[in-house]
């Protein structure tokens, strides 16, 4: 990749992970604005239910985390929270149509496995009990390996997941060193082999634009996840955002490798896995040629949730549990209070611990499809989304920032091709993707809000 390319679009940028970012979400979305948009979702679409459990405990803060996560500290609190985490599922699920279907359920954090298994067993049963699930749904837990021995990974089998993520981040120990982060207890091969003999689906997460990485180092890690062959592998750009946990200034005093590094770290990593026969999923996601998301990328129906990747077959509205939850319905996001006593108050008053929340207009919902094409498949077509929409190509663009020159521009310098109806981008371009997206975002115009660059 060109480095004046790099230095013209490593832009500050959303993720769009969701759409609006949640960075527009705002107060006036209230409690009774939630209630009144999980009734409405139950006559939307897609109809399946997802359900994100987040557990904010953490046995270790790692320097690099963006996520709301604290010390593991007085287990009174901790118990208490869990107990009123389960009330508030309590609380939502009657409102759900029970004839309804779950495909997902992701548990997030911090660190879920900092919970005895017997915890999550019993928030899997709740949920369970209430409702059928589709055919193979997708029960994942996200994992830190370096607490958890044999005994712990047979019980969460036992628990019900079929999808484990094993946080490895980085093999090289001094990496994880200067990240504040722990090597995983068991060897790895160890842990694999367990899950892999009782048929779980393994996924490896790896961050890459840490304190002392360089391609070199970083390929020896792909290259041993490789020999392990996880059916998925995610190279997580370590996004830095100080300002939103100021434990990321630690990195700072190491040094982070420049923008070229980075890249260069990120496409020696992505050609190590493609020469292996793994697939290019989005931006971060590699999988096996046999996988649903690869499946479903060639037929250009690769779809997103805040749960990660999906099909449409997995996909479903999210309804979030925990504090700092984010709730994905069709036409709305809520986020649950962030502060732990603040959420725990209001659920043992009785009421949804909602702080802020976003209700979609029309032009926005055809921009977040639009974006959600861009970013999964990296392609758009008007036609398609007002087909989908049931609405005018004209209405399509119309709702977009839809500029012919930046178009043009982008087109100069390869980053992508187009035509009245489509905008493809291209293969060796994909890094740039969001600057794309962003580029067509009418929230973006004239916003002085902070994202953490493109590449």
């Amino acid at each position: 990749m060109k480095q004046e390319l790099l230095n013209k679009y490593s832009l500050p940028v959303p993720r769009y992970t969701s759409y609006p970012p949640a960075n527009f979400f705002n107060e006036s979305f209230t409690a009774d604005s939630y209630k009144e948009a999980i009734i409405e979702s139950n006559k939307q679409n897609p109809q399946h239910i997802s359900i994100y459990i987040h557990i904010p405990f953490c046995y270790h803060m790692c320097y690099y985390c963006g996520c709301n996560s604290q010390l593991l500290k007085d287990k009174n609190v901790v118990k208490e929270y869990i107990e009123t985490l389960k009330k508030e599922i309590r609380m939502v699920l009657p409102l759900l149509d029970h004839s309804r279907k779950i495909s997902q359920i992701h548990y997030g954090g911090g660190t879920p496995t900092s919970q005895p298994v017997s915890v999550l067993k019993e928030i899997n049963r709740i949920i369970l009990s209430e409702f059928e699930c589709i055919e193979n749904p997708e029960i994942a837990i996200e994992c830190h390996p370096g607490y958890l021995d044999e005994d712990y990974w047979n019980d969460l089998i036992n628990a019900g997941f079929n999808r484990i993520s094993i946080g490895i981040q980085d093999f090289n120990e001094e990496v994880l060193k200067a990240s504040a982060r722990k090597p995983s207890r068991m060897a790895i091969e160890d842990i694999i082999h367990i899950l892999r003999s009782k048929g779980i689906s393994v996924n490896m997460d790896f961050i890459y634009g840490l304190p002392l990485q360089t391609p070199e180092s970083f390929a020896e890690t792909i290259r041993k996840a490789i020999s392990l062959k996880p059916d998925r592998i995610v190279t997580f750009s370590y996004a830095h955002v100080p300002w939103v946990n100021e434990l990321q200034k630690n990195l700072e005093k190491v040094g982070l490798p420049s923008v070229s590094t980075k890249n260069e770290i990120y496409e020696t990593a992505k050609k190590l896995l493609i020469d292996a026969g793994y697939k290019t999923i989005g931006l971060d996601h590699f999988v096996l040629a046999n996988d649903e998301l690869y499946e479903a990328l060639q037929t250009k129906s690769l779809h997103r949730n805040f749960q990660g990747y999906c099909t449409r077959r997995t996909t479903g509205q999210v309804y979030a549990f925990g504090n700092t939850g984010i709730s994905q319905l069709s036409t709305a996001y809520s986020q649950n209070a962030k502060d732990l006593n603040t959420y725990m108050s209001s659920v043992n008053e009785s009421k949804y611990p909602i702080t802020k929340g976003y209700i979609l207009n029309k032009e926005e919902q055809i921009t977040r499809e639009v974006i959600a094409s861009l970013m999964c498949n990296y392609t758009v077509s008007w036609s398609d989304i007002a087909r989908r929409m049931n609405i005018s190509e004209k209405e399509v663009r119309n709702a977009l920032n839809y500029n012919k020159e930046q178009l043009c521009d982008f087109q100069k310098d390869g980053i992508i091709e187009f035509s009245e109806d489509y905008i493809t981008v291209l293969p060796e371009a994909a890094p740039f993707v969001r600057n794309v997206a962003a580029s067509l975002d009418k929230l973006m115009v004239n916003n002085e809000k902070r994202y953490s660059k493109s590449v």
